[in-house]
């Protein structure tokens, strides 16, 4: 089976509906970054030292979900409705409360975090900001058409459990958190 089509070279993609939209088109470039931050989750995987490889179901789960917003979102606008809808509020519920768990061995936070410290962290923090990215993106295409409404609080709270993996990653490498500090304190 060859793995192109030569369909897109005009510019133009195919929904999953078999319908067809630009390639710049919003609900695209939507879909587009959630492709990109599960290829950036897969490298953080690739990256995990062995001693935090524990942590690779977790992100694998969160790699099937990427697929599943991705799915979501490669169908048009028409076909939005909640027998199409995967993502949900328990998966919300799980990242919060696995943030929870992280939580109760880590620090106090009392200062602003630079993003680095090892590799693993530093790769966190790139899918913590990509993950910014896609909300940013999915909030845009929420304003012009219709969105599962439990997919932008799972992308939110999906940013915050990054930058606690991140932390928890410092930790089990026993790395220092690098902090801000301000101009006047360097």
């Amino acid at each position: 089976m060859r793995i192109y089509t030569r369909q897109g070279d005009q510019g133009q993609t195919r929904l999953a509906d078999g319908s067809c939209l630009s390639k710049t088109h919003i609900r695209v470039e939507s879909y587009g970054l959630v492709d990109e931050l599960n290829s950036q989750i897969g490298l953080l995987i690739a990256n995990l030292p062995e001693n935090a490889t524990v942590l690779s179901p977790m992100l694998q789960l969160i790699q099937q979900e990427m697929f599943d917003v991705g799915s979501e979102l490669a169908f048009p606008c028409e076909a939005q409705n909640s027998a199409l809808w995967q993502v949900s509020e328990i998966w919300t519920r799980r990242l919060e409360a696995e943030m929870d768990q992280f939580s109760e061995t880590l620090p106090p936070l009392r200062q602003f975090i630079l993003p680095g410290g090892s590799p693993a962290a530093a790769q966190a923090h790139v899918v913590r900001t990509l993950t910014r990215r896609c909300e940013r993106q999915l909030v845009l295409l929420s304003q012009h058409e219709p969105l599962n409404p439990a997919l932008l609080p799972y992308i939110n709270r999906l940013s915050d459990w990054f930058f606690v993996l991140a932390r928890v990653l410092l930790q089990r490498e026993g790395k220092a958190e690098i902090v801000w500090c301000k101009a006047s304190e360097r």
